[in-house]
Parts: structure tokens; sequence; C-alpha cells
């Protein structure tokens, strides 16, 4: 596995015309491996292309000129400067870059931006890594929105709401479910801004690792609990049942194939946030669900990806409706 730890690197310039930059590209392109170097040109003005050559080692400098010397002429191989970079670790370079995500009043953001969350939001930090939620995306970005809208409901109607609805004794048990967490990000978000217990799944090893993690730097280990488990079959998500709100934001196929166990999960008054669809799948999604009594509350569409907010109608509710013949 390659070292992940900065690395001096080096890097060759050259200012010359298109033709000649791209001969010196394909140049190289046939001498070294992809992994060894990259090149990056652009026109400084009509005509005249300034070229980089990045090395990941410091090569040697006369067997590239005499690469270049072969391919453009000796008048690109002795034009050809050098230099050393300081050592530099890109992955958190290209965090730095990575602008925070706002939904409502959750704010997603990396550790370089910590400082700057406002008192009146909700930061949720997570670090790019090798499982899915940053928030850049327009299903996580959904489900934020989407859970900013249950909690300021949920506020507003007290004892309306799903949590609420609870029985007492149920309280102290997860009232929360993110199937197929990744990061963490909705999990840690829903133990934030209800301050209740959540239980978090996924079926990568590392994602569980990672939002583990993540609950930690959140300060929200002592309300999250995640689990290494596929589906919905598990001892602990019957024994925390039934649930409140529940979050997946995977897609279609495995949405459809959990319908029937979420539904059996969710509490009365309880709501589902499904992301993870294409907008043209929201219809597919919602048919599979309200086939089990759930009933769409609202739909999200974010560039091109589609949330859907579905509850579990009380069946007081069910049977009003029932005999009005809705």
């Amino acid at each position: 596995m390659p070292d992940p730890s900065p690395i001096a690197t080096a890097v060759a310039r050259l200012s010359s015309d298109a033709s000649t930059a791209q001969k010196i590209a394909d140049a190289l392109a046939e001498s070294f491996q992809a992994e060894e170097f990259a090149t990056s040109a652009f026109e400084e003005t009509p005509g005249r292309w300034s070229l980089a050559i990045h090395f990941r080692q410091r090569p040697d400098e006369a067997a590239v000129r005499a690469l270049i010397a072969s391919a453009a002429g000796t008048w690109a191989a002795h034009a050809l400067t050098f230099e050393t970079l300081a050592p530099t670790d890109w992955v958190s370079k290209s965090l730095e870059s990575l602008a925070p995500v706002e939904a409502g009043r959750f704010v997603v953001h990396g550790a370089h931006h910590r400082a700057h969350v406002l008192a009146n939001r909700i930061g949720i930090e997570i670090e790019a890594a090798l499982a899915f939620g940053t928030g850049h995306h327009g299903t996580t970005h959904g489900c934020l929105l989407a859970l900013d809208r249950i909690v300021k409901a949920r506020r507003r109607q007290r004892d309306k709401s799903a949590v609420s609805t609870l029985p007492r004794k149920r309280q102290r048990r997860a009232v929360v479910l993110d199937i197929g967490t990744g990061t963490g990000v909705l999990a840690i978000a829903a133990a934030k801004a209800l301050r209740r217990p959540v239980l978090a799944n996924d079926i990568d090893a590392r994602a569980v690792a990672i939002a583990r993690d993540n609950a930690h730097v959140n300060r929200v280990g002592a309300l999250l609990r995640v689990v290494h488990a596929a589906g919905l079959h598990a001892a602990p998500f019957r024994a925390r049942a039934p649930y409140g709100l529940m979050f997946a934001n995977i897609l279609l196929d495995p949405l459809r194939a959990l319908a029937t166990p979420m539904a059996r999960l969710v509490a009365a008054n309880g709501q589902i946030v499904l992301s993870g669809l294409l907008a043209a799948q929201a219809g597919a999604a919602l048919a599979s669900y309200r086939a089990r009594g759930l009933a769409l509350v609202r739909r999200i569409t974010l560039e091109g990806w589609a949330t859907l907010v579905l509850v579990r109608p009380a069946r007081r509710r069910m049977a009003k409706r029932a005999r009005a013949g809705v």
C-alpha cells in the first residue's frame, strides 16, 4: 500500500507552443508509469503554452532532458527548469478547499473549518474518507434538509412528534435508526439535534470504524451505536424498535428490499427518510413503501437526486381515512 505521508515532489516547467507541449506529454507517457508523474498545461497567451510536469520522486534530470530533446528538440531540453516542492499532505490540501455544506441549521465541515461554525448552527465534523457521506452529494444534503424540517416540526408540535409519541419506557432506547450510515453524518446529525439515542449500521467494516471515530470527534459517542450488519434482521434492530425516525440513504434496489422490515420497525406516526434515488427512481421506491401502509410527506429534489420523507400513520388516523374513503 502506498505511503500516505507527505513527500517532496519535483516539477519541471517549460514554455512552448501547443505542438511541442503535446510531443513532450506523449514522450513522457511512453517512458514513465502513470503513477510516477502528472502533466498540466494552460495557454499563457495566444499560441503560447505553459507546461508543468510533476514527478512523485525527483527524476534523473539528465535522462528527462535527453528524452525531451529526442521528442521536441535540444532547445526544449535546455529550456526545461526543475524545482523541488516542499513535502505536502495533498489529502489535507484538498480537504482545505472542500467548502462546508449548509443544510438548514446543519453545517457539515472538516476540522479546518471548525472554528467558523456559528453558535446557532449545528456543526458536524466529517473528513473525507473511504466511506460515503461528506454532505456534498445531493442525497446526503437532501436527508439533512429533511431532518432539519423534522426537528423544527417536532419543536413546534412536541405532543405530535414521532419521538414524543413513543412510550416513556422506549425513550431510553434508540429512537433513530440510520441504515447504511457511511461516515455516520446523518446519525451524528440526528444525535446532535434530537439528543436521543441513535442506532446505525453499515455492511462495510471500514465505514463502521469511520462512523464510530466521527461520533467521538463530534462528542455523540455516548448516544450513537454503530454496528456492522447487513439488512435489518440482527437482534439489535428488533430489540430497540419501534423507531420514531429512520434513514436509508442507499440505492433503489436495496431500498425496495428493505421496505417490509422498515415498515415493521417504524413507530406509529414515525417517519422514514429515503434517499440515494435518482429523481426518475423516486416513484418506484415510493410504490414499495405505499404498499406497506406508509404515506408521502415530502419530496426534496437536489442535483437530480430525490429524497422522500414518509410517515407511518397512526391506526386511529388510518381508520378515520378508511371511513372517509381516502
